[in-house]
């Protein structure tokens, strides 16, 4: 449920169901996460900001679940432990994966100095290029505007793009709301508004982000759309804890905020005196530019729904084949967070980047929703839309006998060779990683990638980790490495 968080008093609905839930003679077993999520309103309307009081240690505190939760990103926001959530909400199971939005719950808190604002700016939903998204016409909606950047091109990505093809191309590929990467332009740039296209914006650091090589305004937006994924992912993964500014002070996100409004204060954190941050997170910053072209993000419907499970999947090679584990959960586009993605090579003479006959598969039925060079993506739910339901990326896969859009499949259906095309890759493999309504979904955690049984766990850092089944483990490894090497069967039922 897209709302604000912190101490509330709860609606009539609301306290109905936390009666409900003190009555539920289910216990903590089966499919309650379920069934009670059809009771939870889907909507809300946020609340005024309070101030945070000095908790005792253990405290319980009031706490609505928010699209996304689980036990682990909690135990992490609230500085407890997961046993502790348990026993304070009995029809919490202890399999839990993902948390129902609107789901009432007390959490013994433990008080960490420095808390940052209750302020939410931007539920989830708007953040994601997921269903929200859906009849935006980027395109349309920036030659409207007497702004810039209707008129604005740049060779970009392997091709000449406009402006509004550029925030297209990045909201696609880093699965990030095309609406709120032009409300950013419009904040930082008055892309939208002013016709008078500002200097630097080849040459320069428009969106104020100095290093070598981030020259322009692509290059620039390429690293907001990192910046930000690395601070919503990094939120929902239990990662990023603190938020640090130029001065050298710092601040810890308020353990009831939501990711999008922790995305964007680790974006600005960096490019801004923390006196304006705190102006530009408040109601009268970014979200207002935002409200002021769109309207009210808070309509949305939650992204990530309770007990969320991932579909039966077989590995991304042929029944048969032997392929090598060739990385762990690693970045599912960009750099850093999300960690949403594994890597697999087909067998290799030489190594480095060769032709290959073998083929990467199918994981499950589907249809292809998109077929760009290096790239295919999996729609599992078969309506088309990469935006909506479970989602599957195949990246680096060759030109060549690649499938097109549109196609039906069904699993072990050939979608192409591995290759080196698609980005950079240092020798011939595919890149798989999964997304559910837009979201990217981490390759290892609640619900890890499970394919034909292998389940994936990650290692201390990026690439490394393991696949299992039944007690079997394969490691991963950036060579052919006898305990990398793992083979094909039949796909389980």
């Amino acid at each position: 449920m897209c709302h604000q968080p912190g101490f509330r008093s709860y609606s009539l609905r609301s306290l109905l169901l936390a009666i409900m839930l003190a009555s539920c003679t289910a216990g903590p077993q089966g499919n309650s996460l379920e069934t009670l999520e059809a009771e939870i309103p889907s909507t809300s309307t946020p609340i005024p900001v309070t101030q945070r009081p000095l908790y005792a240690p253990g405290e319980l505190v009031p706490y609505t679940a928010q699209s996304g939760d689980t036990l682990p990103n909690l135990a992490f926001r609230f500085n407890t432990t997961i046993p502790e959530i348990l026993a304070a909400n009995e029809v919490v199971p202890e399999d839990a994966t993902t948390l129902p939005p609107g789901l009432p719950m007390e959490i013994p808190i433990y008080y960490e100095a420095l808390w940052g604002s209750q302020y939410q700016v931007l539920p989830n939903c708007a953040y994601v290029n997921g269903p929200q998204q859906i009849g935006f016409d980027t395109s349309a909606f920036v030659g409207s505007q007497p702004g810039w950047l209707k008129h604005y091109h740049q060779f970009a990505a392997e091709g000449y793009r406009d402006g509004a093809e550029i925030v297209d191309y990045i909201a696609t590929q880093f699965s990030i709301s095309p609406r709120l990467l032009l409300a950013i332009l419009e904040y930082q740039l008055d892309a939208l508004s002013d016709p008078v296209m500002p200097a630097g914006l080849l040459t320069g650091y428009p969106l104020g982000h100095r290093a070598t090589g981030y020259h322009g305004l692509y290059i620039q937006l390429v690293w907001a759309a990192n910046r930000l994924n690395q601070g919503y992912y990094g939120w929902l993964a239990g990662k990023l804890d603190t938020i640090d500014f130029s001065d050298q002070t710092i601040e810890h996100p308020d353990p009831w905020q939501n990711a999008g409004t922790v995305a964007l204060g680790y974006y600005f954190s960096e490019l801004e005196p923390r006196e304006v941050y705190h102006h530009t997170l408040g109601p009268d910053g970014f979200i207002s530019t935002y409200q002021d072209l769109f309207g009210d993000p808070w309509t949305c419907q939650p992204l990530i729904p309770g007990s969320l499970r991932q579909p039966v999947m077989s590995l991304p090679f042929a029944s048969g084949k032997t392929w090598s584990f060739t990385g762990g959960p690693h970045t599912g586009w960009g750099q850093g967070d999300p960690w949403a993605a594994l890597d697999f090579a087909p067998p290799s003479l030489s190594g480095g980047c060769e032709l290959t006959s073998e083929w990467a598969v199918a994981t499950a039925p589907g249809v292809i929703a998109r077929s760009e060079p290096g790239l295919v993506e999996l729609d599992l739910d078969r309506d088309g839309d990469h935006r909506t339901g479970w989602v599957l990326l195949y990246l680096h896969l060759g030109t060549q006998d690649q499938i097109p859009a549109g196609s039906q499949v069904e699993t072990g259906a050939k979608l192409g060779h591995p290759s080196c095309e698609g980005g950079e890759s240092t020798g011939t493999h595919i890149h798989i990683a999964r997304k559910y309504n837009g979201e990217w979904i981490p390759a290892a955690g609640v619900i890890p990638f499970n394919l034909g049984g292998w389940i994936a766990e990650a290692g201390s850092s990026e690439y490394q980790g393991h696949l299992i089944r039944f007690g079997e483990i394969v490691t991963a490894s950036a060579v052919s490495e006898e305990k990398s090497l793992i083979r094909a069967s039949s796909p389980t039922p």
